[in-house]
């Protein structure tokens, strides 16, 4: 597994919200809490962080251990952002695609980062290159299941769908091929967040109006922070935070189950 961040309000230093917290991305690299899968994330990170003026964020993305790398500690002091989205990869097999294999992804004004795994990948996966067009799996910016995930949503995000159904749709779709697959999402555009909560943690802290966090785990002890229910998609921006529900295929009438999921608004405001 991964561990990764999205925020959104007022321009901050890269570090108050990525290295300073007690519990930061930074140090949940060696020292997650909430961790299930795998312990030390260290096969790579990345920061990418929107300017004032400019729709098309910057990236910084490395191959290594995020706590090796010096010249991260200098960005983090004197670069300032109102909009971060920023992931530390887990230890991972040996692979040739380096720092472009480590979230967050990128196209135009866009930002994603996945933090689980295809199960099976890439066989499972197989039956789901027919969704993408030749050039797109030809443009993939790296041949892990990350980079797959991306395309599939990107995909989805050009042919004109909003950024929650683009991600719920494609959680959906991986859920069919892969039922064991873990697809915690995370995508940005700078202005808004969207976050799909499937097969492992995420926690959100908003202050309504001001600024809005959401993260794999929290970075501190503070009480704003709630838990993500499983099979979610969250919508956020600085003004608070939207959760709907994700249908699971294995238990859909298709799949031969009875079982219903709770009943819930289709888009539930949380504070």
């Amino acid at each position: 597994m991964c561990r990764h961040l999205a925020y959104l309000g007022p321009e901050e230093p890269l570090g108050r919200i990525l290295t300073e917290p007690p519990h930061s991305l930074f140090r949940q690299s060696w020292a997650p809490r909430r961790q299930r899968h795998g312990t030390v994330n260290a096969d790579g990170f990345g920061v990418g962080w929107y300017a004032s003026q400019d729709p098309v964020p910057a990236r910084y993305r490395r191959a290594g251990p995020i706590w090796a790398d010096l010249s991260f500690a200098d960005l983090c002091r004197v670069v300032r952002s109102g909009a971060v989205l920023a992931a530390v990869r887990d230890a991972t097999f040996a692979g040739a695609d380096a720092e472009a294999a480590a979230a967050p992804f990128a196209a135009g004004r866009w930002l994603f980062s996945h933090n689980g795994a295809v199960a099976g990948w890439p066989d499972a996966a197989a039956p789901l290159v027919s969704a993408l067009p030749p050039v797109e799996l030809l443009s993939l910016q790296a041949r892990n299941d990350s980079a797959f995930v991306w395309a599939l949503v990107l995909h989805r995000l050009r042919g004109g769908d909003e950024p929650d159904q683009a991600m719920g749709e494609t959680v959906r779709q991986l859920a069919r091929a892969a039922p064991a697959s873990r697809l915690n999402l995370l995508l940005t555009d700078g202005a808004t967040i969207t976050a799909t909560a499937w097969g492992d943690s995420l926690w959100y802290r908003t202050e309504p109006g001001r600024s809005t966090v959401v993260a794999s785990e929290p970075y501190d002890d503070d009480p704003l922070w709630r838990e993500v229910p499983d099979r979610t998609v969250l919508t956020a921006s600085r003004a608070g935070v939207l959760l709907a529900p994700l249908e699971d295929p294995a238990l859909s009438p298709a799949h031969g189950s009875a079982r219903a999921l709770a009943p819930r608004s289709p888009k539930e405001p949380c504070r």
